[in-house]
């Protein structure tokens, strides 16, 4: 899932955006009526700026706003002589307010309006089939829970017919604000959302099925700016990230961007390590010091050679090398037996900052929780279920919710990863870092982004704008490679090639430099 650079940063909940809305009309002295049609100018520019020439376009109608933004647009394409027609899946009787005037102004227009009830059995299929655009104004924010009939059944259609989409304010069925799926949801091409970020079409089923996702604000920021509602989160990219990366002076040396430990790679599990080892090197660590397995060090060596490969057998050899690090990644291929179990300890005992990864966090699910403030924990949603004690689907169900929870629990800076990675901390806010791809779906990914996480934490010194980026670098390093790659081809080492591309677009590869040469 790809965004573009106008997005805002602030999301908001569905119930805030609602509010927004109400602020503009009664506050501002906006008519409803009016902003109903310039969203529907908005989110048919938008479809025209997608599908410039259309033949045909069919629009499916709910009772609603979201319902007459529909039948709006449906009369702006009818004025241009497109072939149009309107679905209405709720029924004239229970239009009302807006939406009912809506619906008159398309009926007035000449805009074919068919009933659902009133569509044989088959026959809306083939007009799905036989559509070039489809446009979802079915449900819009207001819906909870999964879809009824005969939204339901409508939606399952649009679906099966596989034609481009566009969904009007937020794909139909997906929860604006919790991003969870409860039913069925309609797969858009293109989401065209107003007035204020729904935080759904950023994270959990929101980037699977929204497409691409564009804001029109449908009001100036002055007109907005005296409504008091909050946003839930900030929206984060790397091109909001990298100007955080001051230039590196002529004169800089090793010791000025950090000395990053990684404690991974048990027995069969040597690549973990070694790619972590990888990416904190590409990153931009000063310094990269490997303690494996003893059996992981000549491959470790001949893939990196520049990192500083150790084999360990007792969590007692660990000390020194703790010692000498500003950064500790530990978790990558440690597995759960004794070996692991000796080495996470000896991370946790001390007192540097610190990124726990995969099975880390399985063996932390088993102790008692102690917070600690200087450390970012990276779970993916299966092992936040076992950290939390529920199951994945409740995870998924509100990914902001169970990271905050996380870091409730633990401090520090959660960063649970997954389709919209949600990034918790000690801030008022929040932070989700959206884009990555379906190619990312690999072993070896969270440990690629946990060597960039360690690498950036060391050079920076802050670690919740180094969770921030890092997690916005992966995920660009990840999409630059994907171009080229595809998705099924997509390996770790290749975003870990490309990431030197993303950093090298900043043309600030360095960091502030506050580290002193021991």
């Amino acid at each position: 899932m790809r965004y573009v650079d106008s997005l805002p940063e602030a999301l908001y909940s569905a119930d805030s955006v609602r509010a927004m809305d109400r602020y503009l009309i009664e506050e501002q002295g906006i008519d409803g009526f009016d902003l109903m049609q310039s969203a529907a100018r908005a989110g048919f520019r938008q479809l025209r700026k997608r599908w410039p020439s259309p033949g045909s376009l069919l629009v499916l109608c709910g009772a609603g706003n979201n319902g007459g933004d529909g039948y709006l647009m449906a009369a702006n394409a009818q004025r241009l002589g497109i072939f149009v027609e309107c679905i209405a899946v709720a029924p004239r009787s229970k239009l009302t307010g807006d939406a009912l005037k809506a619906f008159e102004v398309a009926s007035a227009e000449g805009v074919p309006i068919t009933e659902v009830s009133d569509i044989p059995d088959g026959l809306l299929c083939e007009k799905l089939r036989a559509s070039d655009v489809v446009v979802d104004a079915l449900l819009g924010t207001g819906v909870a829970g999964a879809p009824r009939t005969p939204f339901s059944e409508v939606i399952r259609a649009v679906n099966q017919a596989k034609r481009p989409v566009l969904a009007v304010d937020v794909p139909s069925g997906l929860d604006a604000t919790t991003a969870a799926a409860a039913g069925d949801v309609v797969e858009a091409e293109l989401t065209v959302t107003f007035i204020g970020a729904k935080i759904g079409l950023f994270t959990g089923a929101g980037p699977a099925v929204c497409g691409e996702v564009v804001f029109e604000p449908l009001a100036a920021p002055e007109q907005i700016r005296g409504c008091r509602e909050q946003p839930m989160a900030r929206l984060v990219q790397w091109q909001s990230c990298k100007t955080g990366f001051p230039k590196r002076p002529l004169n800089a040396h090793k010791g000025r961007f950090g000395h990053v430990l990684i404690v991974a790679g048990d027995s069969g599990f040597g690549g973990a390590g070694i790619m972590a080892a990888e990416a904190a090197s590409r990153a931009g660590a000063g310094l990269v010091t490997l303690a494996t397995r003893p059996e992981h060090v000549t491959a470790a060596l001949v893939r990196c050679p520049n990192v500083m490969a150790r084999g360990v057998v007792h969590g007692s050899e660990l000390t020194a090398l703790i010692d000498q690090a500003d950064v500790i990644v530990c978790g990558p291929g440690i597995g759960k037996s004794a070996w692991g179990q000796q080495m996470l300890q000896q991370v946790l005992d001390s007192a540097k900052p610190r990124v726990l990864d995969a099975d880390a966090l399985n063996l932390m699910a088993t102790r008692a929780a102690i917070p600690f403030r200087q450390q970012v924990l990276t779970p993916h949603p299966g092992e936040a279920a076992r950290m939390l004690g529920c199951s994945v689907a409740e995870i998924e169900a509100d990914r902001l919710a169970a990271a905050q929870k996380m870091q409730r629990i633990w401090g520090g800076v959660v960063l649970l990863k997954g389709a919209g990675t949600v990034i918790a901390s000690s801030a008022e806010l929040p932070v989700v870092t959206a884009g990555g791809n379906p190619g990312m779906a690999t072993g070896g990914m969270g440990d690629v982004l946990s060597g960039i996480l360690g690498a950036f934490i060391s050079q920076l010194g802050e670690i919740e704008f180094a969770t921030q980026a890092a997690a916005s670098a992966h995920l660009a390093a990840a999409n630059r490679a994907v171009d080229q790659l595809g998705y099924m081809a997509l390996l770790p080492t290749d975003v870990i090639n490309d990431l030197s591309l993303v950093l090298k677009e900043t043309d600030v590869i360095g960091v502030r430099n506050h580290r002193e040469e021991e």
